[in-house]
């Protein structure tokens, strides 16, 4: 090993040591939260890997949970996380069971926690995470004593805001300094992760990266939609109209997009003639893509299922190991590192 090559890992070293002290892990790299895929094993082989696994909890019951935070502690002795729904009708007891298991980390997501519901859990010893969409928010969040936060911009699959990555990290980064901040988003290389490092972020969650992993469940129909697709096929959920609000979803498009356009001009026809309340064509336009991510993740029906995958699905280019997937990102870092000293 060169002295050049020291110095790039001692820097590396100290340019990701916030995030790894936080997470007690080797690489400050969070295992995006996904649905139906986030479960014991992509989330123990991330962790595994040096990473962080989060758990996707979803609409998971109180002994659902239980039963994946379980096999995660069978499969892994490192640290990992659950995600946590904020308007689960369940949200108390899925709390305890955390408590009850010994889970070291909760990130809330999809709202705003309380801070009972944070102090509920820092004073059993979990460390507490939650989504920041403005700096008003992140700064809210600190002041309720959140212990770190992430960073989520619209290039992220699934549920998302309207801003950028870029935008968000320009407008929250600089201003909060004490906790560490996770950035997440259209990640896909080591070069994206090197450059929030190296803006002051402790770390970063990359999602759409782990669904081809080889210890990912998804079904093959839906990882090799994800080998042939491009950032642009990954697209935000369209609304035609403002009295049937569409919740914005990143996936790629497919059949499924197309008719659920149709649909959106069918319910909008009926509600103009009366023969449907503005209740009732909202519960069709909400009723539509139920199911619909269970049945392309798991059953392989990419053509009618929802198919939640963020822009940076263009850098999914063949199925890996965790390992390998994590590996690649740290490599990438440490030469995009090598070539800015080698510029100097």
């Amino acid at each position: 090993m060169t002295d050049l090559q020291n110095i790039v890992n001692q820097r590396f070293t100290t340019i990701i040591e916030k995030g790894n002290e936080f997470l007690d892990c080797r690489y400050p790299i969070m295992g995006g939260a996904m649905t139906w895929l986030s479960e014991n094993n992509l989330v123990s082989a991330i962790s595994n890997a040096g990473a962080f696994g989060i758990i996707a909890c979803g609409s998971m019951n109180p002994s659902e949970l239980k039963y994946e935070i379980k096999q995660t502690q069978i499969k892994t002795k490192y640290n990992f996380g659950v995600n946590l729904i904020l308007m689960h009708p369940e949200l108390q007891k899925l709390l305890d069971i955390c408590i009850e298991t010994d889970v070291k980390y909760v990130v809330f997501a999809g709202g705003f926690p309380k801070k009972s519901q944070i102090l509920y859990l820092k004073n059993n010893n979990i460390k507490t995470i939650g989504f920041a969409t403005s700096l008003r928010i992140a700064k809210k969040l600190e002041a309720n004593g959140i212990d770190a936060l992430i960073i989520e911009g619209s290039e992220a699959g699934g549920h998302v805001g309207p801003v950028s990555t870029g935008v968000l990290v320009q407008e929250i980064l600089p201003f909060i300094n004490e906790i560490p901040i996770f950035i997440a988003g259209g990640i896909g290389r080591g070069e994206s992760f090197l450059n929030y490092l190296q803006q002051g972020a402790s770390g970063c969650q990359i999602g759409t990266r782990f669904v081809c992993a080889n210890e990912s469940i998804a079904h093959e129909n839906f990882k090799n939609i994800f080998i042939r697709s491009e950032s642009r096929n990954a697209q935000i959920s369209s609304q035609l109209d403002d009295r049937l609000p569409v919740i914005p979803v990143r996936a790629i498009t497919n059949k499924a997009t197309k008719l659920f356009w149709e649909e959106q001009k069918k319910v909008l026809l009926e509600l103009e003639n009366k023969r449907v309340s503005l209740r009732e064509a909202q519960l069709k336009i909400e009723k539509f893509w139920a199911g619909s991510l269970k049945k392309a993740v798991i059953d392989g029906d990419v053509d009618n299922g929802s198919l939640m995958a963020g822009q940076s699905v263009s850098m999914v280019k063949k199925i890996q190991s965790v390992e390998e997937i994590i590996n690649e990102i740290v490599f990438q870092a440490k030469e995009g590192l090598l070539k800015q000293f080698k510029n100097k």
